[in-house]
């Protein structure tokens, strides 16, 4: 198994680490600590020697962070994390708060007196956010003080997992569809337009993305914790131990890129200090220890340069992601023939459910891991909207209920990221008024026809509407940007009420309205779309681009109501749940086949 199901928290223990912590942060004279969910690398993801917060708080969740004073703690979540979070720490110790980062500001000002002390460890947050909370807090008389050793290593001690130290694989070219050769040409000339001397990356994606590389130091993320300079002529410099590399992957790497070990890396940054050499750093993504040891004045401040290029795909990663969404349509679709002759019965669990799916999921034979622990939520449990499964929370699938499930595979040529809430028994109208409510809104979306320019946010009410109309919403994003062998959330793109990031052609985004009842079922359905290229509607003056769909499996035609669709959405519904037989129909056993085609009949 890919996954694994034992608890990840620990929070009859919160309370004993808290009181230590409190005890190391009065010996050093700190008033404060601040512990995010963050790595040195400052990716959404982090490996088992980073989960710092979740040490501390026992939450597991990929978003948050704690701020512990001498006399009030609290663990700021976002919307998917309410119940979650609540779980799974102390809440006698940690006020559990949906609390914007941009607003721990008013928490330290409260909790903090003036002339008081905050600590933070420089490589665990981005300049960016050290800089607006320093300029927040200054007013106040309360400083931020860059800790030389974070308080959590030192306390969690010899039990800490040892960084990973996992091999290294070329991408090949037929995959990625650029050499790094290619993309590092192209980045360089984008430096000396900008006047720039060199750029230092610092998140795992985009150093795989521009070197053509993979790994698995992060669970299920197939990345490899490693810092790169690019200067703006010459070799790039890699920071990683240069024998983790394979054959392949060193032979490609090296016409590119000097490979140096991590240790080195202080050392180079004190260089390029030295020679006054003006450094691009991205502020939101860098590490503050970056800004500390080169200085304010020879930073230049701009977007990491890889972020847009790799979240638009090459043609090449565009056929491999059809390619992959195909092989994992035929592991879905088996899984969902399995789950309807197995769960009418009461007997099956959510555990099971995840095991099967992952075997359908191998027996492609191109597997190379899940994209993220799968969600598989029975009844209540599906309303915990990043809900995981554990020895502790396993609950059956029963009749009468809604059971979510939200998964995908990582594929040498494609990610996947896919999302079906299926009736077990016979639903509810409530069921099927908000099942409806929320697939008008995922066609909304997959139907919506924008210009160039168009930006998440202004896509992300399409999915509400008929939510809003009978007084409903959801509390997450619409959709995430998806990597191409990479990270199941990638940037810049957004369908939320924060997407900022224009839509460009090849970019890939998930669609994923939901609605969440809690203590009673959650509903999500999701594919991943892909956005076109610009094209001319006849009549119109100007360019437009849509969506592809991509993910392919049905949606469970019991959940719906008819009469709420309006004949467009019974139209695209139609000729989707046409194209999912056609398409897949050929790569199944007879049984599950025939199965396929009810599920897919007209409404």
């Amino acid at each position: 198994m890919l996954q694994t199901f034992h608890s990840l928290s620990e929070p009859e223990r919160v309370a004993e680490r808290v009181k230590a912590l409190r005890a190391y942060m009065a010996k050093s004279k700190i008033d404060a600590v601040l512990v995010p969910r963050a790595d040195k690398h400052q990716g959404e993801y982090v490996p088992a020697c980073a989960e710092r917060l979740k040490w501390l708080t026992g939450f597991s969740g990929s978003a948050g962070i704690a701020v512990v004073g001498k006399k009030a703690a609290v663990l700021a979540i976002d919307g998917r994390y309410t119940v979650q979070a609540a779980a799974e720490t102390d809440t006698k110790v940690f006020e559990v708060s949906l609390l914007l980062r941009p607003k721990l500001a008013d928490w330290l000002i409260a909790n903090v007196a003036k002339g008081g002390t905050v600590g933070f460890d420089p490589w665990n947050h981005t300049a960016g956010e050290i800089n607006r909370l320093t300029a927040a807090l200054a007013p106040k008389g309360i400083k931020l003080k860059a800790l030389s050793k974070n308080p959590i290593d030192v306390l969690w001690g010899k039990d800490r997992p040892k960084p990973p130290q996992n091999p290294v694989i070329a991408q090949p070219i037929a995959f990625a569809g650029r050499t790094a050769a290619d993309k590092i040409s192209e980045l360089q000339t984008r430096l000396k337009q900008d006047g720039q001397s060199a750029v230092i990356l610092t998140l795992p994606d985009s150093i795989c993305w521009l070197f053509n590389i993979r790994g698995s130091d992060v669970a299920h993320n197939p990345v490899v914790l490693a810092f790169a300079i690019v200067p703006a002529s010459g070799k790039a410099e890699l920071f990683i131990a240069p024998d983790r590399l394979d054959n392949e992957a060193r032979a490609d790497v090296a016409p590119v890129a000097r490979l140096l070990p991590p240790a080195m890396l202080p050392d180079r940054v004190k260089e390029l200090k030295a020679k006054g050499k003006r450094v691009r750093l991205d502020p939101e993504t860098a590490a503050y220890w970056f800004e500390q040891k080169l200085g304010a004045k020879l930073i230049s401040r701009g977007q990491d340069p890889c972020i847009l290029p790799k979240a638009i795909k090459s043609d090449a990663e565009v056929v491999g992601a059809r390619a992959a969404h195909v092989r994992d349509g035929h592991a879905v679709v088996r899984f969902l023939a399995w789950l309807d002759d197995w769960a009418s019965d009461g007997t099956l669990d959510e555990i099971t459910a995840v095991q099967k799916l992952e075997e359908f999921r191998r027996d492609t034979n191109m597997l190379r891991d899940v994209s993220f622990p799968t969600i598989s939520g029975s009844g209540p449990n599906g309303a915990i909207v990043h809900y995981r499964v554990s020895d502790e929370t396993n609950r059956r699938v029963k009749p009468g209920e809604l059971f979510l499930i939200d998964s995908g595979g990582q594929y040498p040529d494609g990610t996947t990221d896919i999302t079906r809430t299926i009736a077990v028994g016979k639903p509810t109208k409530d069921m099927q008024r908000h099942f409806t409510a929320v697939l008008k809104g995922h066609i909304a979306v997959a139907t919506a026809r924008f210009p160039k320019g168009t930006r998440g946010i202004d896509l992300d009410p399409f999915a509400r509407r008929a939510l809003w109309q009978i007084g409903a919403d959801f509390d997450h994003g619409t959709g995430h940007g998806i990597g191409s062998y990479l990270s199941v959330h990638e940037g810049p793109q957004s369908i939320s009420r924060a997407g900022m990031a224009p839509l460009h052609p090849g970019m890939l985004i998930s669609n994923e309205p939901g609605y969440y009842k809690v203590g009673e079922y959650g509903i999500r359905i999701e594919n991943v779309v892909l956005v076109t290229m610009p094209d001319t509607v006849e009549g119109g003056d100007r360019e437009t681009m849509e969506f592809e769909t991509l993910t392919l499996a049905p949606i469970d035609r019991r959940l719906i109501l008819p009469e709420m669709l309006e004949k467009s959405e019974l139209d695209w519904l139609n000729a989707y749940h046409k194209r999912v037989y056609d398409t897949l129909a050929q790569g199944l056993d007879p049984s599950t086949r025939n199965w396929l085609k009810q599920a897919t009949a007209p409404v």
